[in-house]
């Protein structure tokens, strides 16, 4: 039998992958405080390099582009010299194996308080709060309601993610993932139920996708498109997120991403099935209520739109061995990136390649753990069959 395409070779922007089995970014909070922010540490360099294969991908968790971007405690930032320093030691570590390593940029957008931001008022596409409790602190967002941007805001923001990317490629990255999912900043303009402008930034899609535009064509003058990825989530219902047409809205932000001069390495998107809380099924049926134009829910909508201008396409969420399998079969997706199971199977690619069976996961240890190495570098790599 000829060898699944999951684990043929693939040509990414500048670099040649052995494999399209993907790490996908996942937040850790394993990172050392300092200065009143977060930095990479010794612990996350074994982490990373655990899950690090000759040609294969990893994709950070999301790194804060600034100190006003933050939501999380334990998330290093990358726009610092000691957290580019940091990450420089995980870099040198996934490429000392022989793999790639992108770096995800972050801005949370509404999803924080001011407690995280030393005192600053969050920033938004609106001035309406997220329902609900913090992770960090309990607090509830509706006490700390964002700012809406105006002015100056979208060219600082535009400034921190350049100077981030060339902080990134500064650490050694291969890539850099601009994030616009998820109910995080970028996102906060997409989504149709939270933009609810009536500027130049509001309103049509293209009026709403206009800054989320400005940031990647931003970021790509910066550093060059061949470096650099974006994350979509168009079916998202994360965080008080969902629109209304999502095959339309983000068929319209994949043309104009398709128009650039040269194209970027990639575009990363959440199938529409996978959702944080909800089962499968009630996440498809939700979905269903709340299109105002009936639609099928695919990803190929939008690797159709970009797959001519040479734009590789990743997909993710709750993806398993036979959906990845059939993914890169049938043309759905380049690669595939997988979260849970990465984190419990430090050698996934080798799992998958032969099928074995794959380590349980510890969900309570995805974003803590009283010991930080449990649950996150202490998983067992494949040891065979016992009798």
């Amino acid at each position: 039998m000829s060898e699944p395409t999951l684990f043929k070779p693939l040509k990414l922007g500048n670099v040649e992958l052995k494999h399209r089995v993907t790490l996908a970014p996942l937040t850790r909070c394993r990172g050392t405080p300092t200065k009143g922010y977060f930095v990479p540490n010794d612990l996350m360099v074994e982490y990373y390099s655990q899950r690090a294969t000759p040609g294969g991908l990893l994709i950070t968790e999301a790194s804060p582009i600034s100190i006003t971007s933050c939501g999380y405690s334990g998330v290093p930032g990358i726009w610092a010299d000691d957290q580019v320093a940091g990450w420089k030691k995980i870099t040198q570590a996934v490429h000392a194996k022989g793999g790639f390593i992108s770096c995800q940029l972050w801005h949370v957008g509404r999803a924080t308080t001011a407690l995280e931001l030393h005192g600053i008022q969050p920033i938004s596409s609106t001035s309406t709060p997220l329902k609900g409790t913090s992770m960090n602190n309990g607090l509830e967002y509706k006490d700390f309601p964002p700012r809406k941007m105006h002015g100056d805001d979208f060219q600082n923001v535009i400034n921190d993610y350049v100077n981030a990317a060339k902080n990134a490629i500064a650490a050694g990255f291969d890539f850099v993932e601009v994030h616009s999912a998820n109910g995080y900043l970028l996102d906060q303009f997409l989504m149709d139920n939270i933009n609810t402008r009536d500027d130049e930034y509001g309103g049509s899609i293209e009026k709403r996708a206009k800054f989320p535009l400005q940031v990647i064509k931003a970021v790509v003058d910066a550093i060059g498109a061949a470096k650099v990825g974006i994350r979509f989530s168009p079916y998202g219902n994360f965080q008080d997120c969902y629109d209304s047409d999502p095959n339309s809205h983000w068929s319209y932000v994949c043309e104009q991403i398709a128009q650039f001069a040269e194209p970027v390495a990639y575009v990363h998107m959440v199938d529409p099935r996978s959702d944080f809380v909800i089962p499968e099924a009630e996440k498809l049926k939700n979905l269903e209520n709340q299109v105002s134009v009936k639609q099928q829910f695919s990803l190929k909508i939008f690797r159709d739109i970009l797959k001519p201008a040479g734009i590789k396409f990743i997909a993710a969420g709750a993806i398993d061995r036979q959906r990845a399998l059939s993914y890169t079969e049938d043309d759905i997706a380049d690669l595939v990136a997988f979260g849970r199971y990465f984190i419990s199977n430090p050698d996934l690619v080798e799992r998958l390649r032969h099928d074995w069976p794959l380590n349980k996961y510890e969900r309570d240890t995805f974003y803590w753990a009283p010991d930080p190495a449990h649950g996150y570098t202490d998983y067992e790599f494949y040891k065979g069959e016992t009798k």
